[in-house]
């Protein structure tokens, strides 16, 4: 699969005939972006590891990784290894991150996990909108659910949106992540210390192999800001924007651009520890 903008995605600094740069709201991101040096790294297990390696990852993270003042780095491993991985960070510079939450909090809801345990468990962040949940029937409005009630639990929630190779190729890039970004958002409203991380992550690279360039994260990254702000002003100081697809200890400085893009989201390459300490090394 080509990962250029010979596919058809649009690169350039415009959107419509709007220069992206022209906002006042643009402004106010990057001065609290200049403001802001912490870079996020979300490592997203997914359903890779059993129970005992998901521990022995965790127990190896703890032992090998020092901690750094610029990285906040989350582990989210399955929901049954929640509580032990927990257990194991705690006390450390190290983030509990869950893979997701259901909408309500408490309730007949067979087979869901609630925001309110996943934040018991000493959870601070929790992933919402994964293409690999939307694949299985999650909705725009699903997703604004969860964002509201992982806020209302006191959760980071880490809220992913991306177009598919066949959206990518028919030039409809922009228009699926304005359509995403807007309904995810809708009658969101943040209190003072409360953040949401808008995680770009394009279906098609997510595991290939083959990450998308530079310039595309950075004109989606902007894509997502204009969004944002045009829908709420009060949001801008508010989120953070970060990548993810494929990322690895050769590529990880391309996607965090300078107050623009601020993070990553990391999946296969942070499943054992040697690799993804040389990604967090390797962060400039």
């Amino acid at each position: 699969r080509p990962a250029g903008p010979a596919c058809g995605l649009s690169h350039g600094h415009r959107s419509g005939d709007r220069d992206l740069g022209d906002f006042g709201s643009f402004t106010i991101y990057l001065k609290y972006m200049l403001a802001n040096k912490k870079k996020y790294i979300i490592a997203n297990w997914k359903m890779k590891l059993n129970h005992k390696q998901s521990v022995a990852l965790a127990e190896n993270m703890v032992k090998k990784y020092g901690g750094r003042d610029d990285l906040e780095v989350v582990l989210c491993p399955d929901f049954t290894s929640l509580a032990k991985v927990g257990e194991i960070i705690r006390d450390t510079s190290l983030k509990l991150g869950a893979q997701n939450a259901f909408y309500h909090g408490v309730g007949s809801y067979t087979g869901e996990v609630s925001p309110a345990v996943v934040k018991e468990l000493g959870c601070e962040y929790v992933i919402i909108g994964h293409s690999e949940q939307r694949k299985l029937g999650e909705t725009n409005d699903d997703v604004n659910r969860k964002i509201q009630a992982a806020l209302k639990n006191g959760l980071i929630p880490v809220v992913c949106v991306g177009e598919t190779f066949d959206e990518y190729q028919h030039k409809k890039t922009d228009v699926v992540i304005i359509e995403q970004v807007t309904k995810a958002l809708v009658d969101i409203k943040l209190k003072a210390g409360q953040k949401i991380i808008l995680a770009y992550e394009p279906v098609w690279v997510i595991g290939s192999g083959q990450a998308v360039g530079h310039d595309i994260v950075g004109h989606i990254a902007q894509i997502i800001i204009h969004t944002t702000a045009d829908m709420d002003s009060s949001l801008v100081d508010k989120f953070e924007v970060i990548y993810g697809g494929s990322v690895d200890e050769d590529n990880v400085n391309d996607f965090i651009i300078g107050n623009i893009s601020t993070g990553v989201i990391i999946g296969s390459n942070s499943l054992k520890p040697s690799k993804f300490l040389k990604i967090l090394e390797s962060i400039k």
